[in-house]
This record gives structure tokens, C-alpha cells and sequence, in this order.
């Protein structure tokens, strides 16, 4: 197989990957970190509406990052516990829309920034690569403490953003206090993807096959908004948002760079993409799948229409105090859109652990 290379010019850029995780409904359980044993317990009640639904952030921030330009959103004091709201794809800084003044409430300091390639975010140079293998947006998070000088975060999220908080925890625990993960562990490498899965599990990922091609590439350019729509539908078929809702989070993704950043992300992930020289060494830890150190509290949706591994699968990749929820009520795998109170509480039950 060819390794396509990154090259500069944004009209010249060819990217992709995917990390192939078998589907299976997750058992609602705790797990026991000390003896990394798993017990039943009862669904914790929750409703998936806020009881304030907001429609906007109130401001948006910017600031140098490494090597971005972050937007950003902030609520809450500013001597209070950092929470760090990640978002996946394609989404954006709305999935936390809801969650943000609950936490707020709470007296946390609240940031959910936008990650390279959507909103606001912008890269400083346009000789950087568009790079969007895992580690890099990782180290994204890292300077983006380094410059709001936040030395030790809760780090939560979905999608990437789940990914991308396995990874701080992981490589980063001094800076990391706990973490909220919807579906759990998700720190892949290209070599382990290479695998092939069962047709149901393949068929799954058909939109990595997609953007592994050309013609994908240019679909996703073409028509990224429809793309996104079909995406929110099928990983939450019971989540009936409206065109507001959507058209919200839409406009994040006519960054100039956000095709390159998700094309690469997925061919990254199949090994059709090479990463950048300077992630090397931190792809080889995550490589042997590093295990979680720090408390943490993975949820998942009982209607997520999205591909995600089984809870039972990585109980073990979590050795500090854990626990994991099913939430109930058709939620799908936009978790904190979709139930932000439950989303909100299970930060403030890690923090307390």
C-alpha cells in the first residue's frame, strides 16, 4: 500500500484514516479498578433536556496555541476547577452549549474550544501541515493550558474530543485531574487498523472507505454540511433536532482547513496517511495502548447509532477509580447535546472521587 505524504498547499493536500473498533451494545456496569472486575447496577435516572436550553454562547475568545489560533468559548469563575469540553466530529463547541452553565453553576471554570480545522481555530502558519492524527490534537490541548496557564484540568468529551482526552490522561496525568469519556477508551494506531473486522463491523466505518478515496475527498468538500447532517442522523436516530440546531454547528465546519483535517484524520488512521516527524515518539506510547491512570467516568448512549467498542473491552484501560453509565431515554452519540444534565453530573461526581 502507497503512504500518501502531507504536503503544504491546502489545494494539494491528501489525507485519511480510521481506527476500526468493533460494534457492540455496552452493558451498563462499575467498574472495580482495584481487582478489574465489572458489577451490575441500576440505570441512574436522568432527563436529556436541560431545563434551560440556551442557543448561543454569550462570547468567543481567541488566543495563540502551539501552533493554532484557538476559538473558544469560557463560562464560569475564574479561580474555579477547569473543565475542558472537547468536541467530535462533525460537531463543535455547541454540543456543550448546555453543559456549560450547568458547570458553570457549580462554580467550575468552564472552556470548550473549537479543535484545528473547525470555527474559529485557524492555524499561525500556512506552512504547517493540516495534520489530524490523534496526538496532535492532544498536544492542541496541552498548549492550550500552557496558554490560558491552566496547570491541571478535568478533561471531558465525545468523538475525537473522547479520543483526545484518553490521550491527555494518558500521556499527560500531571495535568490531567480526571476525565469523562463517552464510549470509553479510544486511543487506536494505524498498525492495529489495519485488521480487517466482520462485514457488520466494517459496514459500520463505511465513511472511512469513503474519505480513503479521492472521490470521497472531493464529496466531503462538496457537500460537508449534508455529509454532517446524514452523520447526526445515523449516530442519533432518536435525537429529533431541528434546522436551527443543526445550522449552528454547520458554519464550524467551512473552516478553510476542516476538510484537510478530517480526510487526514481518517486516512491517518488507516496507515494511508503519514503523520508528522515530531508526534512520533508519542504515537509509539499510544501505540501499546497506555492505560488510564487518572478517576474517570466513561457514559454511553443507549440509542448510539455510531460505531463503539463494548464497555467490557476496555474496563481494564482504566486503573484508577471508574465507573461506567448507560444513559437512558434514546440517547444517541452526540451524549452531552443530547443529555446535558447527565453529562454535567457525571463531571461533577469524577471530580469528587
Amino acid at each position: 500500500m502507497n503512504t500518501i505524504k502531507m504536503s503544504r498547499g491546502i489545494n494539494r493536500r491528501r489525507f485519511v484514516a480510521t481506527a476500526a473498533t468493533s460494534v457492540a451494545a455496552a452493558e451498563f456496569m462499575m467498574i472495580d479498578v482495584a481487582n478489574a472486575q465489572s458489577d451490575k447496577i441500576a440505570p441512574t435516572s436522568t432527563s436529556s433536556i436541560s431545563p434551560e436550553t440556551k442557543t448561543s454562547f454569550d462570547s468567543l475568545k481567541q488566543i495563540d496555541a502551539g501552533v493554532l489560533n484557538v476559538g473558544y468559548v469560557e463560562a464560569g469563575v475564574a479561580d474555579g476547577a477547569v473543565v475542558i469540553l472537547l468536541h467530535g466530529w462533525p460537531s463543535d463547541i455547541y454540543s456543550y452549549v448546555d453543559v456549560a452553565p450547568l458547570l458553570a453553576a457549580k462554580g467550575y471554570r468552564v472552556i470548550v474550544p473549537y479543535l484545528r480545522g473547525y470555527g474559529t481555530t485557524r492555524f499561525l502558519s500556512d506552512e504547517t501541515p493540516r495534520n489530524g492524527q490523534q496526538s496532535a490534537l492532544a498536544v492542541d490541548v496541552i498548549a492550550l493550558m500552557d496558554a490560558l496557564k491552566i496547570q491541571k484540568a478535568i478533561v471531558a468529551g465525545f468523538d475525537w474530543g473522547a479520543r483526545t482526552a484518553n490521550i491527555v490522561a494518558a500521556l499527560w496525568p500531571e495535568r490531567c485531574k480526571a476525565i469523562v469519556s463517552v464510549s470509553g477508551y479510544l486511543i487506536g494506531n494505524p498498525e492495529s487498523n489495519k485488521k480487517p473486522l466482520p462485514p457488520k463491523a466494517e459496514f459500520e466505518w463505511w465513511y472511512q472507505f469513503y474519505f480513503a478515496t479521492e472521490r470521497g475527498r472531493a464529496g466531503y468538500d462538496k457537500y460537508r454540511h449534508d455529509f454532517a447532517r446524514l452523520i447526526w442522523q445515523l449516530a442519533s436516530p432518536k435525537w429529533n433536532f431541528d434546522d436551527a440546531t443543526f445550522d449552528r454547528s454547520a458554519t464550524s465546519f467551512d473552516s478553510p482547513d476542516h476538510v484537510d483535517i478530517v480526510i487526514h484524520n481518517y486516512r491517518w488512521r488507516l496507515g494511508l496517511a503519514e503523520g508528522a516527524p515530531q508526534y512520533d515518539d508519542l504515537e509509539r506510547r499510544l501505540a501499546e495502548t497506555p492505560v488510564v491512570t487518572v478517576p474517570a467516568i466513561t457514559l454511553e448512549g443507549d440509542a448510539n447509532g455510531a460505531p463503539h467498542p463494548d464497555a467490557g473491552s476496555y474496563a481494564k484501560k482504566f486503573s484508577g477509580k471508574c465507573a461506567h453509565r448507560i444513559i437512558q431515554g434514546g440517547v444517541g452519540h452526540n451524549l452531552p447535546q443530547e443529555a446535558p444534565q447527565a453529562f454535567a453530573d457525571a463531571i461533577t461526581e469524577v471530580d469528587s472521587y
